[in-house]
C-alpha cells in the first residue's frame, strides 16, 4: 500500500515498524458541542484506513482522543453554569451517538487530556531538563529556535514563519513563536497541581502524552484533518522528538476541507451544519457516502443536491444486496453454466478495487469499482443462479462495503402474515388469470406500504413510503 506522506508530500510505501501491525493516532475532537460535517470527514475516513489495514491482514492499534480540557469548555461550562467535566461528559456522549449513526466503530482506546495529566508533566519535565522549554511566571513554554526542524511538517522555514507571527506585547515568552506546553490557572479555572504551580496543560502537549503511553515513541501513521498541520501537528513533532530523541511519526496522512454550497463553512455565513442536524433531515448514512465519495487529500463539497445524490447511490447499493437476499432464496442447488464467468468477473471488481485502494486509500475509485461489481450482479442474476455463486457474490460484496464502512443500517425486514397471505392470494390471481383481482390486492398492498414487482425469478417485495 502506498500513502502519501505530508512529511514529505510524496507517495510511499507503507512499511511499518512491526511487520503485520499497524500503531495510527487520530486527532478527535474537542468536546465543547455537537460535531460539525467537518469534524465528520477525518472521523469517516480514517475509520476506514483501519478498516482497509485489517482487510489487508494488519492488527491495527488505534487511538483516538477526546480534548476534555480547553478554553471553548471552560466557556461553555461559564455559559451554561455548569463544571467543565459535565459539559465534557455531554458531548462525548452525543458523538459517540453520531459515531454510532454514521458507522464508525470506536477506537482500541479513547483517552482523555485529563487522564494523563501526570504523563504531560513528566514530558514537560524533561523537556526543560534538556532546555527546550522553560517556566516562565507559571507558564512553560516550548523553544521553537531550539528545535532546528521546525516547519518540516508544513514545509514554512522558520524565517517564513517568524515575519508572519503576531508580536508578543508581553514579555512572559522569549520568543513569539514559542508555543504553550502549561498554562497558569486563572481564577474559576479548572487546574491540577505542578512543579510550576496550579494550571493545565496546553493543546499540544495532550497528544504527545497520549502517544507515549497508549501506541509508543514512534508511531506508524499519525492522521488528522488538514487544518491542524500547522500549528498542531508541527508542534507535536517538535516536543514529542525533542523529548524522546526519536521521530514521532512515520507517515502523516491529512484529509481536505470541506466547503458548503461552494463556500468554506462558517458559522459567519451561516452555512454551518452538525451531523446531528444533516442526519436528522437524510440520516447518516448518506454523510458517510459523501465523506468518501471524493478522494480523502480532496476538498468535497455539500450541499442539498448532492447529498440527495449520495441517498440515491446508496438505495442502488442497498437493492443490489436485498436483491441477491432475494435470489438466494430461489437458488439453484447444482452449479450451473456461467458460475464460472460470474465468480470471475466479481473476483476482477475485487482486484480492482484492492488495487485503487492500495494507492494513498482513494475511496472514490473504491466506490467505482463496488459499483462495477453491482453492475456485473444485475447482469448475472437476470436469471437463477447455483446457491453458491449467488452466495459469492454476496460475501464479496459485503466485504467491500464492510471495508468502506457502508450498508450497516441495512435491516433484514419480513413481512406480517397478513401481508404474506395477501401477496400468495395475488400470486394465486395470476395463475388463475383474474387479473382483475390480482391488480386490486397489488392496490391493496400499495395502500398498505408494499409494493410488488413481478420478475422471472418470481415476486419480489419492497417497502415504500
Amino acid at each position: 500500500m502506498k500513502i502519501y506522506n505530508t512529511l514529505t508530500r510524496k507517495k510511499e510505501d507503507f512499511v511499518p515498524i512491526e511487520p503485520g501491525k499497524a500503531r495510527i493516532y487520530a486527532c478527535g475532537p474537542t468536546v465543547y458541542n455537537y460535531i460539525h460535517i467537518g469534524n465528520a470527514r477525518p472521523i469517516c475516513v480514517f475509520d476506514v484506513l483501519r478498516r482497509y489495514l485489517e482487510y489487508r491482514g494488519y492488527e491495527v492499534k488505534f487511538v483516538q482522543n477526546f480534548t476534555d480540557i480547553d478554553d471553548k469548555l471552560i466557556k461553555k461550562a461559564n455559559e451554561e453554569g455548569i463544571t467543565v467535566p459535565e459539559v465534557a461528559e455531554r458531548y462525548i456522549a452525543e458523538y459517540k451517538t453520531d459515531a454510532a449513526g454514521l458507522g464508525v466503530r470506536p477506537a482500541n482506546i479513547h483517552p482523555r487530556a485529563t487522564e494523563v495529566v501526570p504523563d504531560i508533566i513528566r514530558i514537560i519535565e524533561a523537556l526543560i531538563e534538556k532546555g527546550f522549554a522553560y517556566e516562565s511566571h507559571g507558564d512553560v513554554y516550548f523553544r521553537v529556535h531550539k528545535f532546528p526542524d521546525y516547519g518540516k511538517l508544513s514545509h514554512m522555514p522558520i524565517e517564513d514563519l517568524e515575519s508572519g507571527a503576531r508580536v508578543d506585547v508581553s514579555e512572559i515568552k522569549e520568543d513569539p513563536l514559542d508555543f504553550a506546553l502549561w498554562k497558569s490557572a486563572k481564577p474559576g479555572e479548572p487546574f491540577w497541581e505542578s512543579p510550576w504551580g496550579q494550571g493545565r496543560p496546553g493543546w499540544h502537549i495532550e497528544c504527545t502524552a497520549m502517544i507515549q503511553k497508549y501506541l509508543g515513541e514512534t508511531i506508524d501513521i499519525h492522521c488528522g484533518g488538514q487544518d491542524l498541520v500547522f500549528p498542531h501537528h508541527e508542534d507535536e513533532i517538535a516536543q514529542g522528538e525533542c523529548c524522546t530523541g526519536h521521530a514521532y511519526a512515520h507517515y502523516w496522512m491529512h484529509n481536505g476541507f470541506i466547503n458548503v454550497d461552494n463556500q468554506k463553512m462558517s458559522k459567519s455565513l451561516g452555512n454551518f451544519f452538525t451531523v446531528r442536524e444533516v442526519a436528522e433531515k437524510f440520516g447518516y448514512e448518506p454523510i458517510k457516502y459523501l465523506m468518501l465519495s471524493s478522494h480523502y487529500r480532496s476538498p468535497i463539497n455539500y450541499s442539498y443536491d448532492i447529498i440527495q445524490q449520495c441517498r440515491a447511490s446508496l438505495d442502488r447499493l442497498h437493492n443490489c444486496r436485498d436483491h441477491m437476499d432475494f435470489m438466494l432464496g430461489s437458488a439453484l442447488e447444482a452449479p450451473g453454466e456461467g458460475d464460472a464467468a460470474f465468480r470471475a468477473d466479481i473476483d476482477r471488481c475485487v482486484e480492482k478495487f484492492i488495487t485503487v485502494m492500495d494507492d494513498d486509500l482513494n475511496t472514490a475509485d473504491g466506490i467505482t469499482a463496488l459499483f462495477d461489481m453491482v453492475r456485473v450482479i444485475n447482469t448475472y442474476l437476470t436469471e437463477h443462479r447455483s446457491r453458491e455463486a449467488v452466495s459469492y457474490a454476496i460475501e464479496k460484496f459485503d466485504e467491500l462495503t464492510g471495508v468502506l464502512g457502508l450498508l450497516y443500517d441495512r435491516k433484514q425486514e419480513t413481512l406480517d402474515s397478513e401481508i404474506e397471505a395477501l401477496i400468495e392470494q395475488r400470486q394465486q390471481a395470476r395463475k388463475n388469470r383474474d387479473f382483475a383481482e390480482a391488480d386490486r390486492i397489488r392496490d391493496e398492498l400499495k395502500a398498505k406500504g408494499i409494493e410488488l414487482k413481478d420478475t422471472p425469478q418470481g415476486v419480489q417485495w419492497s417497502r415504500i413510503g
